[in-house]
């Protein structure tokens, strides 16, 4: 006898949806979305869901809010695969996949500690945005050390 699962997840009146997250990197977009779970947002998180296009994933839904151009770029780098949703009187407005930029300013630090950026110079770290998918690297402009997806994940 095969048991069947239901998911069962509230619908949003208004807002924003993230579905096809990497699996087990919803945290580093609720980071990156600066959700502490103190503000007035009702947010919905799950987590390694199964999905037949990548296997697991993690969802986030927030109701009463949109994202801004730079969320999406910064989302695009830690979940390359993701969809936002945008939902108005609960039907899906607009859908879009995200697309990373194919440069980042002034959103993470180079890890090279002798890098121009890491100094008292007023230069905000630039990165190209090399590979795709989760194969991402970015390569600072100004020294050429390459993060990997795992040492930029750590900055947010």
């Amino acid at each position: 006898m095969s048991e069947k699962r239901e998911l069962r997840v509230e619908k949003i009146r208004d807002g924003t949806v993230i579905d096809h997250i990497t699996a087990g990197t919803a945290l580093a977009v609720l980071r990156i979305l600066g959700i502490t779970g103190k503000e007035d947002y009702v947010v919905s998180v799950l987590m390694n869901v199964p999905s037949g296009k990548l296997g697991r994933k993690d969802i986030v839904k927030i109701e009463g809010r949109e994202l801004s151009p730079e969320e999406v770029d910064k989302i695009a780098l830690v979940a390359p695969k993701a969809t936002i949703n945008i939902i108005r009187n609960f039907e899906v407005a607009r859908k879009e996949a995200v697309k990373p930029p194919s440069t980042i300013k002034g959103m993470l630090k180079c890890q090279n500690v002798a890098c121009i950026t890491n100094s008292r110079e007023p230069v905000s770290p630039i990165f190209k945005v090399e590979g795709e998918g989760e194969n991402l690297t970015l390569r600072c402009y100004y020294c050429g050390t390459v993060m990997n997806r795992d040492e930029f994940l750590k900055q947010f």
